[in-house]
């Protein structure tokens, strides 16, 4: 839990201390969020215990008590998922990136942030806020994870990505200045593919008035109560604990069975591919078919669209109620496919152009969860 600590009169901020307890949650809840992606959360979560144990709990700060004209510093990876398993960070490249911006800026920051809450990318913030003694910020950029440069709220509002700040485990280092998030996605997804297709980057630069208007506020809280719903399971039966999890979710249960169909491959710096989910019990003689791309991006069975991106599409081990990524996939998994609501912003007319099915090429239009499963019911 976040271990509540004083008031500070002179600036009006309520510190909150994140301890081990709190980042194992994240951990746990963040891959929830990652519907497949954004990083394994292993090696991240290894890595910020290490740091707090070395360094001290890292202060969470929610978005109003940022100072309007701060300097916040979202970092992040970048690349496939699959990769990142195998290709292990040597450490020195959250530093390299961060102090590469700071230096092209001129500026120190205030504080840094998650891009996205899903998976390992929302665990690369809390090791560095841990090694710098920073705080962090209680928001991200999506609300979930997606697998390209511009899915991010700040560009549904318009902000340049300005510069980003590249880094891999090799010393191989890289500053980029694209005029927008879609061209970021053209300029940094070669440089990655270059780097190994997985590298760590620091992006989108902010101030504290920005983080405010733009960011999804509260998604790191949210990510650390899944993960505490979900580390209890041993306490309570596995049905328990994946209905619990709907309700926290606002969400829908839209299958229960097997894997028994996998395909999967890495191409253009992305975790690609697609399964089948075969019902077992009161879903038996039913198959869901999910497509994905680092993230599971469309579900449907043999007649119905069940869930499309941008809502989340989550799956998780039927005995575990832990989350499944895509580059985890094994035939055989018995799992629970569920889905439930994105972000308010990502429904905008602009969020479903950037982030909705047609972008990826499926010739569906986006429906929002809850209006598929009332239609369906």
């Amino acid at each position: 839990m976040c271990q509540e600590t004083h008031v500070n009169p002179l600036v009006e901020v309520h510190v909150r201390l994140l301890n081990e307890e709190a980042i194992r949650n994240i951990a746990v809840g963040a891959a929830v969020l990652g519907t497949g992606g954004g990083g394994d959360t292993a090696v991240g979560l290894f890595m910020a215990l290490e740091a707090i144990r070395r360094n001290g709990p890292i202060e969470l700060l929610n978005v109003d008590e940022v100072p309007l004209d701060a300097l916040i510093l979202p970092t992040s990876m970048m690349g496939a998922p699959a990769v990142s398993i195998e290709k292990l960070p040597s450490g020195r490249e959250l530093d390299i990136v961060f102090d590469d911006m700071q230096a092209a800026l001129g500026k120190q920051a205030f504080a840094t942030m998650p891009v996205e809450i899903g998976g390992g990318n929302a665990l690369v913030p809390l090791i560095l806020a841990a090694r710098r003694k920073l705080p962090v910020i209680d928001a991200d950029a999506m609300g979930r994870a997606f697998p390209e440069y511009q899915m991010v709220s700040f560009h549904l509002h318009g902000l340049g990505a300005r510069i980003a700040t590249f880094a891999d485990e090799r010393g191989n280092r890289a500053t980029v200045h694209p005029i927008d998030g879609e061209w970021g996605e053209r300029i940094c997804r070669p440089l990655v593919d270059a780097m190994g297709a997985s590298a760590t980057v620091c992006d989108f630069p902010l101030d504290g008035d920005e983080v405010r208007r733009c960011a999804i506020p509260g998604t790191v809280t949210q990510a650390e109560k899944i993960g505490a719903l979900i580390s209890g399971t041993s306490k309570r039966t596995a049905d328990t604990v994946v209905s619990e999890l709907v309700t926290a979710l606002n969400g829908y249960l839209l299958i229960e069975g097997k894997i028994v169909d996998l395909k999967r491959h890495t191409s253009g710096g992305f975790t690609r591919g697609s399964m089948v989910i075969e019902g077992a019990e009161r879903d038996s003689g039913r198959r869901v078919t999910v497509n994905f791309q680092n993230e599971f991006l469309v579900a449907q069975d043999e007649v119905n669209v069940l869930a499309t991106t941008p809502d989340l599409i989550i799956l998780v081990d039927r005995e575990t109620a832990r989350a499944i990524s895509t580059e985890t996939l094994a035939y055989g998994m018995r799992v629970v496919l569920l889905a439930c609501p994105c972000d308010a912003q990502w429904r905008s007319k602009l969020g479903i152009q950037t982030t909705g099915p047609r972008y990826f090429g499926y010739s569906v239009d986006y429906e929002p969860v809850e209006s598929i499963a009332r239609r369906l019911a």
